[in-house]
């Protein structure tokens, strides 16, 4: 077989593997910023990454080629700036990701304007820019595997992660 075949077989493979895969499904899914905490019954350790994704919700989502944050990307970044005033010790980074289409150099320039919304949200919501910092993955970190809008617009995101 040829590599390209191995490369489509081992991604088939991965995905498959993956929907069965429960456990992991916000962050494979990017449910990760619908998450409401008034509904969610947690276990997770208070301040933590995982309380973070279960209990506020860890991304915001994109429209193509924009990094304007929408109405429910609004709501997310208000839950983390509560979520971090709560938690005032805790640092957090923001990573801008991208679909796969364009260059590069383009995506990796888009994913950072996505990572600068999501944070300057955050601060003008009252969260210290000390405590954020941001990169930009571009198109390296898809949430999803695959070549459809489903896809692509799980991964036009800023996830934030405790540091």
């Amino acid at each position: 077989m040829n590599l390209r075949s191995m490369t489509l077989l081992a991604a088939v493979l991965l995905v498959a593997a993956c929907a069965g895969n429960e456990g992991n499904k916000g962050a494979a899914t990017g449910t990760g910023g619908a998450a409401m905490p008034a509904t969610t019954t947690s276990t997770a350790t208070p301040g933590s990454e995982q309380d973070l994704v279960q209990n506020v919700g860890d991304r915001v989502f994109f429209d193509f080629d924009k990094s304007d944050i929408k109405a429910e990307g609004r709501q997310t970044l208000q839950r983390q700036a509560d979520w971090l005033k709560k938690y005032p010790n805790v640092t957090v980074t923001i990573a801008g990701n991208c679909d796969d289409r364009g260059t590069r150099e383009y995506n990796l320039a888009l994913g950072e304007r996505r990572a600068s919304a999501a944070k300057k949200a955050l601060v003008a919501l009252g969260v210290p820019a000390n405590r954020i910092s941001t990169i930009s993955y571009g198109k390296e970190r898809p949430s999803v595997v695959g070549d459809n809008e489903a896809a692509w617009a799980q991964n036009r995101n800023a996830i934030t992660s405790v540091n």
